[in-house]
């Protein structure tokens, strides 16, 4: 039999002994000829006696055919039909090889379908489903839990302190909010006060974010190594993804320019036309202008969500990660739309889960914390800082590992569908005869 990859339909290769291209099973060599067919009394068109045995009962011819008689046609090539009955009498105890599981059974009868994927890490190496992809993400942080956790740990509390240090010690003095609740404010009192809560936020949302760009780019290089089943430590991480720190700084900066630009270039419209007086129609068009934009910049951020993987684990560039991401999303966009926010609402219901409790424990330990919470102050006091900032900590700790899991795993499985790369990963993790329809492990 020829050895050919995959699965190949029953008798689409010659049977061993016959000769390709012929149409039917090799003759017997004692077989007596055309010229030695005893004549047929019931005429030329009979070939067969008149007395048969029932049927199931066919015997192997034990020695030349009776005058008047002629033998029983060979049995049929092995692949085909339900095993054979095995006893005294029938034909063969069966075949080597009949019958094997997940072969083709009788005629009509289901294929068994191929063998399982290889799983060598958290994944099997094969397109994958929603639900693997959660549980692969959610693997590698059990499996791995020392590096995962540890690598999250650092991170949250390093970004944490920095948030505490920051608020407490220049938000809270250059910052106040207090004219947001004085029906009596100025415009200008207003416009002051909302400056200073964007200044404020962003602040904190930038140190956030460079946490997490931290925390991604070690954690990609854990998963992908998971997927192996083959464990890094921390510093292996590092030493990594350090050469693509900066590019994926520069990545997601360039995504949150690209993000905050569209939505001013869709208010820009309404806002000059709210400068020039038409206050209520500017005000309605800004609004339609930014939803607008929002829409398009959502779409570009689920577009390029992948170019984060791409960039380092490819080690690409940032535009060339931002063509590759393109790439896999292309008719992809709300599987990886849905996928990534199913994966980031877990996260988050998780993580507030935890966090939720130190908010209103930190609140009931500082006294007047709640009281400017409520008012929209940020002077929220050292206590409430520090207990909140204990619960934030522990949150980040399970949405950083199961927010860059989700998108590297979400990576590999679009490669697989689109580039067979399961047959790279299953070298790289040693897989014997992957492709061939027998995988090895």
């Amino acid at each position: 039999m020829k050895d050919t990859p995959g699965w190949a339909s029953p008798g689409s290769v010659p049977s061993d002994g016959q000769e390709p291209g012929a149409t039917g099973p090799a003759e017997p060599a004692d077989r007596p000829g055309p010229a030695q067919q005893p004549e047929d009394p019931q005429g030329p068109g009979s070939k067969w006696s008149k007395e048969q045995p029932p049927p199931g009962q066919w015997s192997a011819p034990t020695g030349s055919p009776a005058p008047g008689q002629t033998p029983p046609p060979p049995p049929p090539g092995p692949g085909w039909g339900a095993p054979p009955p095995a006893g005294p009498g029938g034909y063969g105890g069966g075949h080597p090889g009949y019958g094997a599981p997940g072969g083709y059974g009788g005629w009509g009868g289901g294929w068994g379908g191929p063998p399982p994927a290889a799983k060598p890490g958290v994944i099997p190496l094969r397109p994958l489903g929603v639900g693997e992809i959660l549980d692969g993400a959610v693997s590698t942080m059990r499996t791995y839990w020392r590096t995962v956790l540890g690598i999250s740990l650092t991170v949250a509390i390093v970004t944490e302190i920095l948030v505490i240090l920051v608020q407490g010690f220049v938000l809270n003095d250059l910052t106040s909010t207090d004219a947001l609740n004085d029906p009596s404010a100025s415009l200008d009192e207003v416009t002051r006060a909302m400056g200073d809560a964007m200044l404020s936020s962003s602040v904190l949302l930038l140190i956030s974010m460079i946490g997490a760009i931290i925390a991604t780019a070690l954690l990609t290089t854990v998963t992908s190594r998971a997927v192996l089943g083959k464990s890094v430590t921390t510093g292996e991480a590092w030493r990594d993804a350090r050469p693509q720190v900066l590019r994926l700084f520069g990545l997601l900066f360039l995504l949150l320019l690209m993000t905050v630009g569209l939505v001013i270039v869709g208010a820009l419209p309404g806002i000059l036309m709210a400068a020039s007086g038409s206050g209520d129609a500017g005000a309605a068009l800004t609004i339609l202008g930014m939803l607008a934009a929002g829409i398009v910049a959502l779409w570009l951020w689920f577009r390029f969500s992948l170019a984060s993987p791409a960039l380092m684990l490819e080690k690409q560039g940032i535009v060339k990660a931002l063509s590759r991401s393109a790439k896999l999303v292309r008719g992809s966009w709300w599987r990886v739309f849905g996928i990534q926010l199913l994966a980031t609402i877990i996260a988050n219901i998780v993580a507030a889960i935890v966090v939720i409790p130190f908010t209103f424990l930190g609140a009931a330990l500082s006294g007047d914390a709640t009281t400017n919470i409520l008012e929209g102050s940020t002077d929220l006091g050292w206590t409430f800082l520090i207990v909140s900032g204990v619960g934030s900590v522990i949150g980040s700790m399970i949405t950083f590992p199961i927010s860059a899991g989700v998108t590297v795993l979400l990576y590999i499985d679009q490669r697989i569908r689109r580039e067979a790369l399961d047959l790279e990963l299953a070298r790289a993790a040693g897989v014997q005869n992957y492709g061939t329809g027998t995988p090895g492990s």
